[in-house]
């Protein structure tokens, strides 16, 4: 058997059953030709946060039937590529576990082993409780499993065909909700999102951002942010900027809150990073943001440009903005302050 060096190779040689997820900017599938590709150091990280390629693998060794689920950040250097000392040891660790516990059992019964390795892992990380329900939501989905009890009674809840006290509503329902959100159901959710309480709007607007919404609904969220905004309610403000990133009107939106200097906060300016990043590949866009950030006292402005810049598309297009910067604009004083 040829040797295994890579989290990719193991799975393949052992002829486990798994799927990947991205778990760093959105929740969302990860092929193994990307793995093995980055692994390879062939491909930087596609979203990377942090530093990090965060990264679920959801898997089955043998005749398990419940499958075992594994949260690692591998490091990245400056380009997004792995620096791969920490899988390295992680990996030996792994094969040396396998190893024993085949000895020991006798025949192929890896799993509790296996799963044990995840305890005193420096590349484990918790992913926060909505990053795992809608982990839950889409890996059920992509393996053709039924959603959580959970969902039910957050169907009619949303539709409004049932009047329930919403404190009994569970995360779950409504991440397995958004994973399985279609046309109809995004038109009767964009009637009754104005009605909907402040704790439901919150949690449920956590789980859409990790998934592409029709225009229908995102104006919807646009028009409650706006109110939120209105309120100075700046954590609903910022859930529904995050929440609509996955719709293709967004940039707009964006556009708008850019031009606008008493709406460019820290927080907003955060969102659109975190869960908007794919609109700020923009010609225009980009740079305005960047100007808004450096404008903005509150913001760590290296660390959010040193973010944008890891992401591989956006890579280029950050430093050309950097370096094009009159020395006299808002970028170029805050390139100046850090001693560029």
């Amino acid at each position: 058997m040829q040797p295994i060096h890579t989290l990719h190779d193991f799975f393949v040689r052992t002829g486990a059953e798994v799927r990947a997820y991205h778990l760093g900017r959105r929740v969302e599938s990860c092929s193994l030709e990307t793995l093995a590709e980055f692994e390879a150091g062939e491909l930087p990280w596609p979203y990377p946060w942090q530093s990090q390629a965060r990264i679920s693998l959801v898997f089955r060794l043998g005749d398990v039937s419940d499958p075992l689920i594994w949260f690692l950040a591998l490091p990245l250097d400056e380009q997004g590529q792995l620096v791969p000392a920490s899988r390295d040891a992680f990996l030996q660790r792994l094969l040396e576990t396998l190893g024993r516990s085949v000895q020991q059992v006798g025949r192929s019964e890896p799993d509790e082993s296996i799963e044990n390795l995840m305890k005193d892992n420096p590349l484990a990380f918790t992913p926060s409780l909505h990053f795992q329900a809608m982990l839950h939501a889409r890996a059920s989905h992509d393996m053709g499993k039924p959603a959580s009890p959970h969902l039910e009674p957050v169907e009619a809840y949303l539709s409004g065909q049932q009047v329930l006290d919403w404190r009994a509503l569970g995360l779950q329902g409504l991440a397995d909700f958004a994973i399985r959100l279609d046309e109809e159901a995004s038109q009767e959710l964009a009637g009754q999102l104005s009605a909907l309480p402040h704790e439901v709007f919150t949690s449920l607007c956590y789980c859409l951002e990790h998934v592409d919404i029709p225009d229908t609904l995102a104006l919807a969220i646009q028009d409650r942010g706006e109110s939120a905004a209105a309120d100075g309610e700046i954590e609903a403000f910022c859930a529904c900027v995050r929440a609509i990133s996955g719709a293709a009107m967004a940039g707009e939106w964006f556009d708008t809150l850019l031009e606008d200097s008493n709406a460019c906060g820290p927080d907003l300016l955060a969102a659109m990073v975190g869960r908007g990043w794919r609109h700020l590949e923009h010609a225009e866009r980009l740079p305005r943001f960047l100007t808004r950030l450096a404008e903005t006292p509150q913001a760590d402005f290296a660390a959010v440009a040193r973010d944008l810049a890891v992401i591989p598309r956006l890579r280029l297009p950050v430093l050309m903005a950097l370096r094009e910067a009159a020395p006299d604009s808002a970028i170029g004083r805050r390139l100046a302050g850090l001693g560029h």
